[in-house]
C-alpha cells in the first residue's frame, strides 16, 4: 500500500511541471483532494523555534495577538494554523489557486475565525503600504524564480513585499538557497535591510536531503548596506553536494560587494541600485547628495552614459529649474571641473538647478547628432528625476558652449610633446553687438584641453594687394618659412567672406590676464624708470611661449625689456612663427628646453662664477646680470585632472620656488599665471609663494578665471596704496597703451581691463586690531563729514562722490582678521555704522 501511495504522489507532482502557472497548482490541489495537507521543506516541529522567536521579537511591543502576519502563497500548509494556535491570530493568507483557498477556508472558518484567506497573486498584492509587520514565505520565493523565466517574477514579488512591509518589519523566507534566487534576494534587500540568514534544523534521516534555510531581512531607513550575518553553525549541517558551500560563497561574494558601498569610494552605482534606495529616496532632494551611475540598457535606449547625480547643497535657494541635465562633451570630460567633485559642485550652483544629472559622452557616443542624444535620454533622466517634475519640458539640457558664431581651422598638428594642436580664426558670438563691430581672433588651442584657449590674437584687417603680398614675403626669412607639403602659410589669409585678407595684430592684448600681466610691472616701476634714464635693459624671461603674443607685444611695447623665452616644444616655435607673426631678433630669443632646467643651469653658472671671482658674461642664460630680472611663468599643464590648468604643477613646488628665489636675488619679479577653480588648490600655491618671497601680490581678473601672482624675494616692489600713481608712469614708459575699457566706481583702472578687487598685499603679520579701529574710525569720520546724511528709511545715501578712498593699509589688514568680526564705530551725531567682515578661505 506504501508503494502504490508514493507512486500516486510522485504523478500528482507531475502536474506541476511550471510551478508559476495557476492552471497547473488548481490541478495539483485538486488532484490531493479536500482536507489534504502538504509541507515544502520543513515540519512545523523544526520550523517552531526560529519562527516564533523571530515573531516575538517583532512583537515586543505590540503583543503576539496584535501583529500582522502575511503568508503569501499559502497552499494548503498547515503553518497558519500553529501559528494561530501560538498566539498569533492575525494572518492573512493568500494563493493563487482558488482551489486551495476554499478548501483552507472551510476547514478553519470556525475553527480559527480570526484567519483570513483570500485569492490574490504575490505579484501583485491588494494590500495598503507598511500594513504588515511580517511576512512568511514558505517557498513561494523559489518557486517564482523558475530558471526558464528567469528572475522577473521574483523581482516583482519582492518589490511588493518591501512595499507593503512595516518598517522593522520582517521578511522570513525559507529557501533551498540556490545561487539564482540568493542573487535576487541579496540585490533587494541590498539598501535599507538587515539580513541574517538560519539554518533549519533537519529530521533524522538515513538518507540525504537538502538543507533548508530562513533568511530573515528586517526593513530598515535607506542607507549604507549592511553585511550579512550567518547565525548558524557550520560545521553542523550536511554539507555534502554542495549546497552550503554555494551559500558561503554567494555570501562571501555578496559581502565584498556591500564593504565596497561603505568604505567611502567613489562608487558607481546601478540605477537599481539607486531606485532601491542605495543612496536614499530617489525622488526626494537631499541636499549635497552625489552619486554616480551608468543610464541606459542593451535594446532600451541607443547608448549607455555615465551619469553623475547631483542634489544642490543649498536646497532653499531659488532655483530655475528642479530637475536639469548638463552634458559634457568627450573632449572636455577629463578636465577638472568636471571630473572633480569640487568642480561639479560648481557647475551645479551655476546651472540653477535643484538637482543637476551631469551625462558624460565617450567615444561610443562618436557621430551621434545632439539631438539623437538628447531623445535618447529623455526617457532615462526621467528616472532620475524627483517626484515633483512632471512634464518633460521642465527638464532642460544644458552644455558647456565656447560662444563662437564662426570658425575656420587654419592648421592643425601632433606634436609628440604636446599632442593635437589647433589654430582657428573665430568669431565670437556677441548677443546685443552690432554685426559690422564683430572682430577676428585667431586662437591657438590643444587637444587635451580644448576648452582652455592657450593664445588668442586680434586679427587686423586690410585691403588685399600683390604689393602687400609681396612686402609681407619680404619680411619673412626664407629659412622658417617651411610647411608640410600642400599648405600655405597663414600669418594672413582671407576672412571668411574673401573680401579682405588679415594679419595678426601684434599691438593689442586680447588675452585678458596678458594684460593684468604688463600692468603689474607697475610694481617695480622705479626700477623701470631706472634702467630707461641710464639706457639699460631689464632682462625678462619668459617660461611657456604659446603663440609667442605677449613676449612681441613686450618687445614693441617696452623696448627697454631683453627677452629670452623658454619653450619645451619646438613644434609650438614654429607655429607662432608661421601663424602669429613671431619674430626673433637681437632682445628676442627663444631656447627650445625645460623651464625649470634652464633656472637651475643659469643658478648653476652663477654659482660657479660667484666661487671663481669670476666676471659676469654677456649671456643673458645665465643669471649674472646686474640689477633687476623679471622671470614670467606662463606655461599650461598637461595633466587636466590634477584642478592645476596653469601652470604645470613642478613650478610651484617649493623646490623650483627655491631656485626662483635664488635667481631673482639681486632683485626682481616672479610673475605666475595661475589657473585653478579648486579653492583648496589655489591656497596651497599662494602658501608657498608666501614662504618663499618677502612680498607677494595678487591680481584677480573680473571675466576670467586666472589669477596673476607677482612675487619679489627682496622688497623692491612699490606699497600698494602708491599703485595708482604708478599706472600712469608705467604708461608713460610703454610705445603705445593697452586699450580702454569700461570702469566701474571704485576699481582701480589697470591697463584697460578691470580689476574685481585691487592688487591684495599677502604679507604674513596682521595688522593690531586697535589700529585697524583707529584708521578706520578716522575714514568714516571723514566721510560723514563730505555730507553724508541719514535718510528716513535708516539707509544711507551720499550727495558727494568724491569721498576718500578707504586708507589701503586698512584694506590690507581686513585679510588678518578673525572670521565675522564686527566693527562698531560712532559716526558724526551719535550715528553708529556696524561693518561686518566675512573671510572665507582662499
Amino acid at each position: 500500500m506504501e508503494g502504490k501511495k508514493g507512486k500516486a504522489n510522485s504523478e500528482i507532482f507531475e502536474t506541476l511541471g511550471d510551478f508559476t502557472s495557476k492552471e497547473n497548482w488548481d490541478k495539483f490541489f485538486t488532484l490531493r483532494g479536500t482536507g489534504d495537507t502538504f509541507e515544502w521543506y520543513a515540519e512545523w516541529p523544526e520550523l517552531r523555534d526560529p519562527i516564533i522567536s523571530q515573531l516575538q521579537s517583532s512583537s515586543a511591543s505590540d503583543g503576539s495577538a496584535d501583529v500582522q502576519i502575511l503568508v503569501p502563497g499559502c497552499g494548503s500548509s498547515r503553518v497558519s494554523e500553529y501559528l494561530y494556535d501560538a498566539g498569533f491570530r492575525r494572518t492573512t493568507n493568500i494563493d493563487f489557486s482558488k482551489v486551495v483557498v476554499s478548501d483552507m477556508l472551510r476547514r478553519y472558518v470556525r475553527s480559527k475565525p480570526e484567519m483570513r484567506w483570500r485569492v490574490m497573486d504575490m505579484t501583485d498584492l491588494q494590500f495598503a503600504d507598511d500594513f504588515f509587520n511580517a511576512i512568511l514565505d514558505k517557498g513561494g520565493l523559489d518557486a517564482l524564480m523558475e530558471p526558464e523565466h528567469g528572475s522577473k517574477l521574483g523581482i516583482k514579488y519582492l518589490k511588493e513585499v518591501k512595499r507593503v512591509l512595516k518598517s522593522g518589519g520582517k521578511f522570513l523566507c525559507l529557501t533551498l538557497a540556490e545561487s539564482h534566487v540568493l542573487d535576487v534576494l541579496f540585490t533587494e534587500s541590498r539598501f535599507g535591510w538587515e539580513t541574517s540568514i538560519h539554518a533549519i534544523p533537519q529530521k533524522p534521516s538515513s538518507k540525504p536531503s537538502f538543507q533548508t534555510f530562513m533568511v530573515v531581512t528586517v526593513k530598515e531607513k535607506l542607507g549604507a548596506p549592511n553585511l550579512i550575518k550567518l547565525l548558524f553553525d557550520q560545521h553542523s549541517i550536511n554539507h555534502k553536494g554542495g549546497q552550503v558551500h554555494a551559500l558561503l560563497n554567494a555570501v562571501e561574494n555578496e559581502n565584498r560587494i556591500r564593504s565596497g558601498y561603505t568604505a567611502g569610494a567613489d562608487v558607481v552605482y546601478s540605477l537599481q541600485d539607486l531606485q532601491l534606495g542605495a543612496k536614499g529616496a530617489l525622488n526626494e532632494l537631499v541636499p549635497g547628495r552625489r552619486c554616480q551611475t551608468i543610464l541606459g540598457e542593451q535594446g532600451s535606449s541607443l547608448f549607455h552614459y555615465k551619469a553623475v547625480l547631483l542634489d544642490s547643497q543649498q536646497l532653499s535657494e531659488p532655483f530655475l529649474y528642479h530637475c536639469g541635465v548638463f552634458i559634457v562633451p568627450k573632449a572636455r570630460a577629463h578636465e577638472w571641473l568636471f571630473t572633480s567633485e569640487e568642480g561639479q559642485w560648481l557647475i551645479v550652483e551655476s546651472s540653477k538647478a535643484a538637482r543637476l544629472i551631469m551625462i558624460f559622452l565617450d567615444s561610443s557616443h562618436t557621430g551621434a547628432s545632439m539631438d539623437d542624444i538628447q531623445k535618447d535620454l529623455s526617457p532615462l533622466v526621467r528616472n532620475l528625476a524627483p517626484r515633483e517634475t512632471d512634464d518633460e519640458a521642465r527638464i532642460p539640457f544644458m552644455m558647456a558652449g565656447d560662444g563662437i558664431k564662426q570658425r575656420n581651422i587654419v592648421h592643425e598638428v601632433t606634436s609628440a610633446i604636446t599632442g593635437h594642436i589647433i589654430v582657428e580664426d573665430v568669431i565670437y558670438d556677441k548677443a546685443d553687438g552690432d554685426p559690422s563691430e564683430l572682430k577676428l581672433f585667431r586662437r591657438l588651442t590643444f587637444g587635451r584641453s580644448s576648452s582652455m584657449v592657450q593664445s588668442e590674437a586680434l586679427l587686423s584687417q586690410e585691403a588685399h594687394s600683390k604689393e602687400a603680398d609681396t612686402e609681407r614675403k619680404r619680411n619673412v626669412p626664407s629659412s622658417r618659412t617651411r610647411t608640410k607639403k600642400g599648405q600655405k602659410r597663414s600669418d594672413s589669409y582671407k576672412l571668411f567672406d574673401g573680401s579682405k585678407v588679415t594679419k595678426v595684430d601684434q599691438s593689442c592684448l586680447a588675452s585678458l590676464y596678458h594684460s593684468g600681466i604688463v600692468s603689474g610691472f607697475a610694481l617695480i616701476i622705479s626700477a623701470l624708470e631706472l634702467a630707461v634714464s641710464s639706457g639699460k635693459k631689464i632682462r625678462t624671461y619668459i617660461v611657456g611661449l604659446g603663440a609667442g603674443l605677449l613676449p612681441m607685444f613686450l618687445h614693441a611695447c617696452l623696448p627697454f625689456l631683453q627677452l629670452e623665452v623658454v619653450e619645451l616644444d619646438p613644434v609650438m616655435l614654429d607655429l607662432a612663427r608661421q601663424y602669429f607673426s613671431f619674430v626673433e631678433d637681437d632682445r628676442m630669443k627663444v631656447h627650445i628646453g625645460d623651464g625649470i632646467r634652464f633656472i637651475e643651469d643659469a643658478n648653476v653658472i652663477k654659482s660657479h662664477e660667484q666661487e671663481t671671482d669670476g666676471t659676469c658674461t654677456d649671456s643673458l642664460a645665465n643669471g649674472n646680470s646686474s640689477g633687476i630680472k623679471i622671470l614670467i611663468v606662463d606655461a599650461d599643464s598637461s595633466d587636466m585632472s590634477s584642478g592645476l590648468s596653469c601652470p604645470p604643477s613642478d613650478f610651484v613646488e617649493e623646490s623650483f620656488l627655491l631656485q626662483v628665489k635664488n635667481f631673482l636675488s639681486e632683485g626682481g619679479l616672479f610673475v605666475i599665471n595661475l589657473v585653478s577653480r579648486s579653492a583648496a588648490i589655489r591656497e596651497k600655491v599662494v602658501l608657498r609663494l608666501k614662504a618663499a618671497f618677502s612680498q607677494l601680490f595678487s591680481l584677480e581678473l573680473e571675466e576670467d578665471v586666472n589669477e596673476v601672482l607677482f612675487a619679489s624675494p627682496r622688497k623692491v616692489c612699490i606699497d600698494v596704496d602708491r599703485l595708482q600713481e604708478a599706472i600712469p608712469k608705467l604708461r608713460s614708459l610703454m610705445k603705445f597703451p593697452l586699450a580702454d575699457g569700461q570702469i566701474e566706481p571704485g576699481e582701480i583702472v589697470l591697463g584697460f581691463h578691470l580689476v574685481k578687487r585691487c592688487f591684495c598685499s599677502i604679507i604674513s603679520s596682521p595688522f593690531c586690531l586697535s589700529s585697524l579701529a583707529s584708521a578706520f574710525a578716522s575714514w568714516i569720520q571723514l566721510v560723514l563729514d563730505l555730507n553724508t546724511i541719514s535718510s528716513p528709511s535708516g539707509k544711507y545715501s551720499q550727495k558727494d562722490s568724491s569721498s576718500p578712498p578707504l586708507p589701503s593699509f586698512v584694506l590690507l589688514s581686513f585679510c588678518h582678521l578673525h572670521p565675522s568680526t564686527i566693527i562698531v564705530l560712532m559716526g558724526k551725531e551719535g550715528v553708529s555704522i556696524t561693518i561686518v567682515i566675512i573671510i572665507t578661505k582662499g
